[in-house]
């Protein structure tokens, strides 16, 4: 199975710890994510071409207890999922109802995709960490692990991560050259991006 490699999703690393926090005691609580403040970029690449877009965040919450992370969760909804780098709006929808149909991400069967962590873990360089957790995407769950950056000021966590997911992870397949060798320049690369700056506050 291949490893899902991250630095999607994500979608943790906002709350991780406490010990980037510049203030007296320790931090304990729970933290809502800031949905309007949160982004999240996509982007994807084939042999002849990039696309990219946006797609939001419907909620999540993280809980630190003695400036240690203890759990987080977090839910994306897909049915928000955007193009942004086509302006034709005819060749713009085209694109987006095929990333929403069953080609992709089948977004009528499956309008979110979460993310919950499993475990967090200081890295060498301050501020940094690596979260582990497991991505669901059409019902799919599979484990990743990325390297996060994480700022705390006050009462608000700030984080940012660069995400790399194998969709055919998830059963999507379709233009993959791992699946169909012959394509040739009809190929759509396995691996998207999620580029992700999160942004959550004390409850």
């Amino acid at each position: 199975m291949k490893q899902i490699k991250a630095t999607f999703a994500a979608f943790a690393l906002l709350a991780i710890s406490a010990s980037a926090f510049a203030g007296g005691g320790k931090a304990n609580g729970k933290y809502a994510v800031n949905t309007a403040q949160s982004n999240l970029v996509w982007k994807a690449e084939k042999v002849t071409g990039k696309h990219d877009g946006t797609v939001k965040l419907s909620g999540g919450e993280i809980t630190v207890a003695n400036d240690k992370l203890v759990a987080g969760s977090f839910t994306i909804d897909m049915t928000t999922m955007a193009v942004v780098d086509i302006k034709d709006a005819n060749m713009n929808g085209k694109l987006l109802g095929h990333l929403k149909s069953d080609d992709f991400f089948s977004v009528d069967k499956h309008k979110t995709a979460t993310f919950v962590i499993t475990s967090v873990t200081p890295a060498s360089q301050a501020g940094s960490y690596t979260v582990k957790g497991n991505l669901t995407i059409k019902g799919i769950t599979k484990p990743i692990e990325f390297p996060a950056a994480i700022i705390m000021d006050g009462k608000t966590l700030k984080a940012t991560a660069t995400i790399t997911v194998d969709r055919t992870q998830f059963d999507i397949r379709y233009g993959s050259k791992s699946f169909f060798e012959s394509i040739g320049d009809k190929a759509i690369y396995d691996d998207f991006i999620i580029e992700l700056q999160l942004v959550a506050n004390t409850k």
